[in-house]
């Protein structure tokens, strides 16, 4: 976390020595031009003798000790809070993390949305990863913020925003402990306050980006953008280096093609959130069919393979299917490296496309012209070369039915692969 966060939870601890002061037992009586909210009162002289004199102690360890001393002898004492308020910043300003931990849980037993002990509890669970801890406290603060009081002597300005600070910290905090635990949703409501609070921070600004792309379902349109953001303010050449390359291969593959990459990161090298009615249009990658009849639109029958031909006669349009159908029907065809899937002297089930060879399934009943003898039957799994003419088929699943067989008996090329029906994205 950024060093200026540590600075602005030192400053909200730091809130506790500018506390209102008790009335001593001689200004127990109210004036007419009191205000409506009275201070604090300590009736008892020797009580407001012990809390006086520990507060104005100006070394840390005489003031830690002044204070466990009053607190220790007036358990019950009006100044309770105040005074752990004040001891939890001394033990903070004396680096004793143990301490402050312990005095802020103490504090909140007497006030639980006592908010400089929720921050610093939140914060520091936050830095040890104690992230359910840090997401209830920083969840806790946001809520107790706004009833915090103001301490005398600072302006309306200067506490407005100094709460500001603290609600974008807070937000910070239950927005990473949200993003570690796999709360989505959490984490990106947190994330995206704490980032139009301070929209410059790449700490926040990076994280928000994975709770939207790594959410199910993902937000890959404000994903993009805050990682593209994220990328123009990272100062380290490689880990710049890293995230653009993580946040092109998203794009790539949410856009289709790296059309408008650049584009983008040039956008959010100035914009700092995205504009009203920002988008990125996704990709959708044909149907069978339409990929199917773009290969019937550009290629004539005669040059496709077979494994075009099974495509475009499975799932092709009426027009496509009689565009091929036209052309194979009656035609005597020889095709080469078909395997043997079953066979008889009369008849062979065979596979022509690599898909239906794998799968053992076939997709040509070859009726032969004549018996075969035995001998020169073809085994199960053995790869042929034969001719055949065409003369019906069944789309799904689909079979070519061919007669006049014939067994032939020199070298072939390699079996038809099936065209993709794009499983990938383009450039993807």
């Amino acid at each position: 976390m950024k060093k200026s966060l540590v600075a602005i939870v030192l400053a909200c601890v730091g809130l506790a020595g500018g506390q209102t002061a008790p009335q001593p037992p001689a200004q127990a009586a109210a004036s007419p031009q009191q205000p409506q909210q009275q201070k604090k009162e300590i009736k008892d002289p020797a009580e407001y003798n012990a809390y006086v004199g520990a507060v104005q102690q100006q070394d840390a360890a005489a003031k830690i000790s002044g204070l466990e001393a009053f607190l220790a002898q007036y358990p019950n004492s009006v100044m309770k809070e105040d005074a752990l308020d004040l001891l939890m910043a001394t033990y903070q300003q004396a680096g004793n993390q143990a301490k402050v931990v312990e005095t802020a849980n103490r504090l909140l037993a007497v006030n639980p949305d006592n908010t400089k002990a929720l921050v610093l509890l939140a914060y520091l669970e936050r830095s040890s990863q104690k992230w359910a801890d840090a997401k209830q406290h920083a969840e806790h603060g946001l809520q107790a913020l706004p009833k915090m009081p103001k301490p005398d002597g600072v302006s309306d300005a200067d506490f407005t925003k100094q709460k500001s600070q603290l609600s974008a910290l807070l937000n910070s905090v239950a927005g990473l402990s949200a993003l570690q635990l796999k709360d989505y949703p959490e984490a990106q409501k947190y994330l995206r306050a704490a980032v139009e609070a301070d929209p410059n921070n790449v700490e926040n600004i990076y994280p928000l980006a994975l709770a939207y792309l790594t959410a199910s379902p993902s937000d890959d349109v404000n994903g993009l953008f805050f990682i593209a953001r994220a990328a123009n303010l990272i100062a380290d050449p490689k880990g710049k280096a890293d995230v653009i390359k993580f946040g092109h291969s998203k794009y790539r593959t949410y856009h289709g093609s790296d059309d408008g990459w650049n584009e983008l990161l040039a956008q959010t090298a100035t914009t700092a959130l995205p504009p009203a009615g920002f988008t990125i249009t996704k990709y959708v990658p044909p149907t069978p069919q339409q990929q199917a009849d773009e290969i019937a639109k550009t290629k004539k029958p005669e040059e496709m393979g077979f494994a075009e031909w099974e495509l475009i006669l499975s799932v092709g349009s009426p027009e496509s299917q009689d565009k091929v159908w036209s052309v194979l029907k009656g035609k005597v065809l020889q095709l080469a490296q078909v395997r043997v899937i079953g066979s008889s002297a009369t008849k062979l089930q065979l596979a022509a496309s690599v898909d239906d060879i794998d799968q053992k399934r076939a997709d040509i009943e070859l009726t032969m012209l004549a018996p075969l003898p035995v001998k020169l039957i073809p085994k199960e799994g053995a790869d042929i070369l034969f001719e055949g003419t065409p003369v019906s088929y069944t789309a799904n699943p689909f079979v070519i039915t061919m007669e006049k067989g014939a067994l032939l008996t020199k070298a072939a090329p390699a079996p038809a692969k099936k065209p993709p029906v794009h499983k990938k994205r383009p450039g993807a």
